[in-house]
């Protein structure tokens, strides 16, 4: 079947469509997994159009750069409100956007964030679908100390809110097992020389090193790790790493690493394969591959349209009161999912082993708060 993703131009909402602003990053080191996020988002949206749409009216996506500034981020999407062509936001951006986009959206409209992230955000109208430390490394760390070990690890991430604030959970994490973090490095969004933090993991005599690190500068990242025979030393864990940036770094780059999320490509369930199969014959075998981080636009989208369409209103406190319940869900590639009155999605969580260019799945993580 050929592919629709090249030709696509978004539709501008009409009077009678619920326009939703997909945040998404277009440019810089998250741009490897944009193309990926907005197709998941496309299929989500043409999924609940099918079915009657939210509340009667036609679901329209309308795609905002997430890898511009985040201030600049922020002023389009107030701009879209401001001039009614959007009434809800979503998507995959760092977590310096969504610290620019929480409060002025708050009270606004409602505002589903897709991205695996650091914890804690409570604003009100702001709902979140994807993995947190405590559920996402608390119990890979964990499982990895006691199968491989691990007693010192060594923390590199990019310089913005969710690596530093990811390392100090970490740090705990490690002490929790009997183990501790041995040092950390935390570099510039764009990085493209690593050998100084490679030369102080090498000295710091790690068993594992914890990877918090964005798109392409993770990809940069693991062929220079290889490259110095790190690889053959130290294992790696990744919180962010999808199949599209295995692709990206090649084959020789990722002997020993491990990642963790809620969605693998590789997952063997009925509810990922039917997902893979809708995904290929929306948009062809050659499209970029749905990974976790793409995928989440896919959860971010059907999140977004149950919240409104349960709630029967736009209005945030009516769709609050209703996620308060702790009933409102969705069935996606992720299984059957619901809302806690937290206003985070509770998940089941995995660990992956790369393998080549695929994960090979090893393990459902322990999740004590996990309810179907």
């Amino acid at each position: 079947m050929p592919s629709r993703h090249d030709s696509y131009t978004p539709a501008a909402p009409g009077d009678d469509a619920l326009g939703v602003a997909l945040v998404i990053p277009m440019r810089g080191p998250a741009g490897i997994f944009g193309p990926a996020c907005e197709l998941c988002a496309r299929l989500a949206a043409e999924e609940v159009n099918r079915h009657g749409g939210v509340l009667g009216r036609e679901l329209t996506l309308v795609p905002v750069d997430g890898g511009a500034p985040p201030r600049e981020i922020a002023a389009e999407v107030q701009r879209l409100i401001a001039e009614g062509a959007v009434h809800g936001v979503t998507g995959w951006h760092i977590s310096s956007v969504r610290q620019a986009l929480a409060p002025r959206l708050a009270g606004r409209v409602p505002y589903v964030y897709t991205a695996l992230y650091e914890g804690g955000e409570h604003t009100e109208g702001v709902y979140l679908t994807s993995e947190t430390p405590d559920a996402q490394l608390q119990p890979a760390v964990r499982l990895l100390a006691r199968e491989h070990r691990i007693r010192r690890w060594f923390i590199v991430g990019n310089d913005y809110v969710w690596p530093r604030r990811t390392a100090r959970a970490a740090a705990g994490y490690a002490r929790a097992t009997g183990g501790h973090v041995t040092g950390a490095a935390f570099l510039p969004l764009g990085t493209h020389d690593f050998g100084p933090t490679l030369q102080r993991i090498e000295r710091s005599d790690a068993d594992a090193v914890m990877m918090l690190m964005v798109g392409s500068d993770a990809v940069r990242f693991n062929r220079a790790y290889a490259a110095a025979g790190l690889d053959a030393r130290a294992i790696r864990l990744s919180t962010l790493m999808d199949e599209n940036m295995l692709a990206a770094g090649g084959p020789d780059a990722h002997r020993g690493l491990f990642a963790t999320a809620g969605f693998f490509a590789g997952l063997a369930g009925q509810d990922a394969m039917d997902f893979h199969g809708a995904y290929a014959q929306a948009f062809g075998v050659t499209a970029p591959q749905p990974g976790s981080l793409g995928e989440s636009c896919y959860e971010g989208v059907r999140l977004l349209a149950a919240l409104i369409e349960r709630a029967g209103s736009l209005d945030i406190p009516v769709i609050e009161r209703a996620t308060g319940t702790g009933t409102i869900g969705y069935d996606g590639p992720r299984g059957h999912l619901r809302i806690a009155p937290d206003r985070h999605v509770r998940q089941r969580i995995y660990l992956a082993r790369a393998n080549g260019m695929d994960f090979d799945v090893a393990a459902e993580l322990d999740q004590p708060h996990y309810f179907p």
